[in-house]
């Protein structure tokens, strides 16, 4: 299809107002919103091919804004552990990773991202074993295969055990091999053009396992070639423990120190932030991808996520890698992001509209593509979720968007991404999703046997 009409779904548009049109209509031409309204389709658009959506409701399509899609390899570990004790178990595992595997496990990961209302999504890869191929090239034709817009970031480890931090030496790269890998693969793979599919970002891993030399070098990299900076921070107590007793002050400060805080900046997590910290963060313009569902599965803590909104601190939602949350829906992110703030802060913490809002144009603004994705206004790009409401677990549900967010999971009756379908009634057009179980089972399979070191 390339020039069609979604005609009579309920309609949220995240425009500039906000506005939602009860029984609406959405056009696409090519891989363009061309208009999108209330009441019946405009006559201008008799000539497109007409769809009738009646019974659905139209979001923009969601956005992930952190992810390790590796992890999909090793669901089901280390399940009642702390982040410092999970990750312990589990970096000797993925040192064992190869290009197979992690294309294996970033297709279903991203197929599954896609059933959940995903179209757009970000990648945070850090392993590198040796002899392991080109693992971030995997996960970049993954996403081509499955058909998501793409923000992958080449991330890197250089602080080891031996020196200190909390991988195994196993995992980590020298500075200078990682300086240059990650200049390469933004050489070769990012598109900075409009309407882009794919978008590089670089993205040191964390403050336990970084060295401030490579967090310095990589903001110069990034800020050289205009790409833009991610990396964890603040997730848990024992990183706030690990950052006063290595550096003299909190995870904030020691970022703030490398010249890191700024707009073209996003962070996973930040759970744990005093009053200062989000002033700062605020101040600066850098972003937070929310991630609660792996929060509370790893007990890191409840994320200040109303104060950060009331600041002004840019916010998005995250999956996390799928080994610290196994249902890995974007979706599904929302309802919690809205249940974590209230439990917090009480009913009018979190508002469903303004969780939706974090999941779609939060989202966008995080990843620098607001001004064209996001939201449902003629001249972005084609990127939609329609949700079928009128079966039994929503039809009588007042409200859309609550059913939506509060209610169970709908059936995705189309998914769009650039004006392509992705989805339809429900099913995967794109790959077929019986081969890529079975990938990813033998993936985890092999992934579990496997031995560790060069090979």
């Amino acid at each position: 299809m390339t020039f069609f009409v979604l005609s009579g779904c309920h309609v949220v548009t995240m425009d500039g107002q906000r506005a939602e049109h009860a029984s609406g209509y959405v056009a696409v031409n090519g891989n363009q919103i061309a208009a999108v309204g209330a009441g019946e389709v405009p006559e201008a658009f008799d000539h497109a091919q007409i769809i009738d959506t009646a019974g659905c409701l139209a979001t923009p399509g969601l956005v992930n804004t952190h992810h390790h899609l590796y992890q999909w390899a090793t669901r089901g570990r280390a399940v009642d552990s702390t982040l410092f004790q999970w990750l312990t178990e589990l970096y000797p595992v993925w040192a064992r990773i190869d290009e197979q595997i992690v294309r294996d496990a970033a297709t279903a990961a991203l197929a599954w991202l896609a059933r959940t209302g995903c179209t757009t999504s970000t990648d945070h890869h850090y392993v590198f074993p040796r002899g392991g191929g080109d693992v971030l090239g995997a996960t970049i034709a993954a996403a081509r295969d499955v058909g998501l817009r793409f923000h992958p970031t080449r991330g890197s480890m250089d602080l080891g055990a031996s020196s200190g931090g909390l991988p195994p030496d196993e995992v980590v790269e020298d500075i200078d091999a990682i300086l240059a890998a990650t200049e390469q693969a933004i050489a070769a793979f990012h598109d900075p053009e409009p309407g882009s599919m794919l978008r590089m970002g670089v993205a040191p891993c964390s403050p336990f396992s970084v060295t401030g030399e490579l967090m310095r070098a990589a903001a110069d990299l990034a800020r050289d070639r205009r790409v833009r900076l991610h990396t964890h921070l603040a997730e848990t107590a024992d990183e706030d423990e690990f950052c006063a007793e290595r550096f003299g002050c909190t995870p904030v400060e020691y970022l703030d120190s490398l010249g890191w805080l700024a707009d073209d900046v996003w962070l996973a997590h930040a759970v744990h932030l005093d009053d200062a910290a989000i002033a700062r963060l605020a101040a600066t313009g850098t972003g937070v991808a929310h991630c609660p569902s792996s929060n509370g599965r790893l007990g890191a803590g409840i994320c200040r996520t109303a104060d950060l909104v009331a600041a002004g601190v840019p916010v998005g939602l995250g999956v996390d890698g799928s080994a610290s949350n196994e249902e890995s829906s974007l979706l599904g992110e929302v309802r919690q992001a809205v249940l974590m703030a209230r439990a917090a802060g009480g009913p009018q913490a979190l508002t469903v509209r303004e969780s939706l809002e974090l999941a779609t144009l939060g989202g966008a603004r995080l990843v620098g593509r607001a001004g064209e994705i996001g939201s449902l206004e003629a001249g972005k790009l084609a990127d939609i979720a329609l949700w079928r409401l009128d079966g039994l677990a929503h039809a009588d549900i007042a409200d859309p968007v609550a059913a939506l967010v509060l209610g169970a999971r709908p059936p995705l009756e189309l998914l769009i991404v650039n004006g392509e379908i992705v989805i339809e009634r429900d099913q995967l057009v794109t790959v077929d999703e019986r081969a890529a179980t079975a990938a990813a089972v033998r993936a985890a399979a092999t992934l579990a046997t496997a031995r560790a070191g060069p090979r």
